[in-house]
């Protein structure tokens, strides 16, 4: 069971969302999109992680803050992958690609390392034109050391 939920709808401008430590620095426009983050959906750096959306619109994004690391769901998932994140600020900012950083919602948070689970839902949903689709994103955090990122279950790709 959550700590804490929260419930966004995020323009994923560039088809990316973004969870960081309010002190991140990301130069977010000059991100290199080589083929293992495509592969993957996500990327990371010092301070954020970066996931990777299949509209470049507004999308539900909901994020869990745990006690414990969560029973395994993959069943109800098409793509779900683990990180790391270090958070130094004790805040998290959840924002789309290109928005006003003043203006995008935070997350009180205790500092510390933590894992990161990113699942992603019916991403073969989408219309012909790409624009509409019941894609959503979840963020699972929870309390735990430094470990590297993995893959637990690769999206299949329709034909």
């Amino acid at each position: 069971m959550p700590v804490r939920r929260y419930q966004f709808d995020l323009f994923a401008d560039y088809f990316q969302l973004y969870l960081e430590d309010e002190r991140a620095d990301i130069d977010r426009l000059s991100f290199d999109w080589n083929d293992e983050v495509l592969h993957r959906l996500f990327a990371i750096g010092e301070g954020f992680v970066m996931i990777g959306t299949v509209r470049n619109m507004t999308v539900p994004l909901t994020i869990e803050v745990l006690d414990n690391e969560p029973a395994t769901d993959f069943e109800t998932w098409d793509h779900v992958a683990e990180c790391h994140l270090a958070v130094t600020s004790g805040r998290l900012v959840a924002s789309g690609c290109t928005d006003y950083l003043p203006d995008a919602p935070r997350i009180e948070i205790e500092p510390g390392d933590y894992r990161v689970r990113l699942s992603y839902g019916d991403l073969n949903t989408l219309s012909e034109d790409g624009l509409e689709g019941d894609d959503h994103y979840r963020v699972q955090m929870w309390r735990a050391p430094p470990a590297a990122p993995r893959v637990l279950k690769q999206r299949q790709i329709p034909l």
